[in-house]
């Protein structure tokens, strides 16, 4: 039996950190779906070391081995050595990356997932960045919820959550592409799916992970200021939008702490109230502005419709008014293929072949995009 050498993750010479986090941290926190470690190791064996915990909603993970998805399962609660591989031939390369599938969970403040380190009897090799970066800014949708389970099983639980099926997934792997995820389910640009003004993505975009909570987090410095200029994104690509149309057909919010109410009114006659409509647009401006600060040098697309078309012509109305204002033209509003009887996943939310459909739509634009302007890397 071969002997296994423990690693701190800090004692590793080569390894590949995928989402947002602080270079260098040891232990290292995987805060958003598709954060991951990405190893390339020699030997006949590889696990790693980890530290979970959560109270209600649980931590998934997904290993992969050369590419090719190996398992997918649940973490329980405390410190954990979860074996990636064995018993393959020693000297041959191997490619091996584990993630979080699960986005992050500001219902559990104690859901957090920590890798310390690695334990293997052979030797790390270098793994070579992305040809793009990409980053991926959504809701539901881009957290993969639907894309586990059946159709028709209605929970709401991170067992039917994932990064695995996920078109930011399936968009970078086409692309050979890193890529970044910030996504909430329910959240919006200006408010969520029930009219709560504070969960919108922009109040926390500037923020390491400003989608969890509670002391351990923040000791992660989850709440600090992300530090931008540590990765030159070549796309940004935004899905939002969905959770804002819902707004409008559901009751007023309130604070029954503070009595403050919010309110995406509709009129008699079903149509936006002209100045709640704007109210968003305004909102859709506002964070594109946000995005190009951070961003200088990313083309920033903003893809909407795979759940319902209602504010198709707002976001664009409003990607014009920035464009016109700002006169940035590095900017698009592309519409994704719509929801259908065949796509639908569990929840009523897009399943895998729907963010198939998506994924392509992406890499077919982000493929012709490049070959024009060929990013410097």
């Amino acid at each position: 039996m071969n002997t296994l050498r423990k690693y701190a993750l800090n004692e590793i010479p080569h390894y590949k950190v995928h989402g947002r986090t602080v270079p260098g941290t040891c232990p290292l926190p995987l805060f958003f779906n598709g954060s991951a470690v990405e190893l390339n190791v020699s030997g006949s064996e590889l696990w790693a070391d980890l530290e979970v915990s959560w109270q209600n909603l649980e931590i998934w993970v997904t290993i992969e081995v050369n590419g090719e998805l190996m398992s997918r399962l649940m973490l329980a609660p405390g410190n954990h050595s979860l074996c990636l591989f064995r018993g393959m031939s020693g000297e041959p390369v191997k490619n091996v990356r584990i993630t979080r599938e699960t986005q992050a969970m500001l219902e559990d403040e104690d859901c957090c997932l920590i890798v310390h380190g690695f334990q293997t009897d052979g030797d790390f090799h270098p793994v070579p960045k992305g040809k793009y970066t990409l980053e991926f800014v959504g809701d539901s949708i881009t957290s993969g919820e639907g894309t586990y389970g059946a159709k028709g099983d209605m929970d709401w639980i991170p067992m039917y959550m994932s990064y695995s099926r996920d078109y930011a997934k399936m968009t970078a792997e086409a692309l050979g592409a890193d890529a970044y995820i910030i996504s909430k389910g329910g959240w919006g640009v200006l408010s969520g799916w029930d009219n709560n003004p504070d969960t919108n993505i922009p109040s926390r975009y500037e923020q390491l992970c400003g989608l969890c909570c509670g002391n351990k987090n923040e000791s992660l410095g989850a709440f600090a200021p992300y530090d931008f200029t540590l990765r030159k994104t070549d796309a940004v690509i935004v899905n939002l939008g969905t959770n804002d149309a819902s707004a409008f057909q559901q009751p007023a919010w309130h604070d029954p702490a503070t009595g403050r109410t919010f309110k995406q009114r509709l009129n008699p006659d079903g149509t936006f109230v002209e100045e709640d409509l704007n109210r968003f647009e305004d909102a859709v401006v506002s964070f594109l502005k946000m995005l190009r600060k951070h961003n200088p040098q990313a083309h920033i697309i903003w893809c909407y419709g795979m759940i319902g078309y209602d504010l198709s012509f707002a976001i664009n109305d409003a990607m014009i008014r920035y464009i016109r204002e700002s006169s940035d033209h590095n900017v698009i509003y592309l519409q994704l293929p719509g929801l259908t009887e065949e796509t639908v996943g569990s929840n009523n939310h897009p399943g895998e072949p729907s963010q198939r459909r998506t994924a392509q739509v992406l890499t077919e634009y982000l493929q012709d995009y490049f070959s024009k302007t060929s990013p410097a890397r």
